[in-house]
């Protein structure tokens, strides 16, 4: 049983990565209050929740509907999320986040929270430990990323940075890992 939840825990927080949320938090919200920033995050993971307790249940009916199979979208997402690891990897981008005061629902809900790699895992994590479990490591980990996102201030304090950024890339690293892990998959399902 813990077996099963650590399988679906371990994806999911690394598709997640609390510690980069922190870093791309606190650049979303420099200069919001410290209120301010607990309702954007609090939206965030509101959001987050909802889009992706929506996709465990309707992901592979749309699928259906549309056409397509989880090979296609392991491919996709593995794809997208490769991107997204380089981007974060080598820094471009970073001029194009707009500085905006409400920042919870998109960018920080929708997709840095649910982006392409939490829905990809999710999908592949009911058929391999089951929807009770990827729903408990769903909301552990969102767990986690409130109290990371509620405590930004101080984990940027102890952390510096410079950490932070640290921290991050290397998540970035294992996210380009498991997009090219997820793109191998989804080709050899083909």
């Amino acid at each position: 049983m813990i077996e099963k939840f650590l399988l679906a825990f371990i994806p999911v927080f690394v598709a997640i990565d609390p510690i980069g949320l922190v870093a791309l938090f606190l650049g979303l919200g420099t200069s919001a209050s410290h209120e301010h920033r607990r309702q954007q995050a609090f939206l965030g993971l509101l959001t987050g929740l909802l889009v992706a307790v929506g996709f465990i249940f309707l992901g592979k009916g749309i699928f259906s509907a549309l056409g397509i199979t989880v090979a296609d979208f392991q491919v996709a997402g593995g794809l997208i999320l490769l991107a997204l690891a380089v981007r974060e990897l080598v820094g471009f981008g970073r001029i194009d986040r707009e500085k905006d005061d409400e920042y919870g629902v998109v960018p920080l809900g929708m997709p840095l929270i649910a982006g392409p790699a939490l829905l990809t895992a999710l999908l592949i994590l009911i058929d391999s430990v089951g929807v009770i479990f990827t729903l408990v490591s769903l909301i552990v980990n969102l767990a986690i990323v409130a109290i990371a996102l509620c405590n930004a201030e101080r984990f940027a304090r102890l952390m510096g940075r410079q950490g932070l950024r640290g921290v991050s890339k290397i998540i970035a690293l294992l996210l380009a890992a498991i997009a090219i892990s997820l793109i191998r998959r989804g080709w050899q399902t083909h």
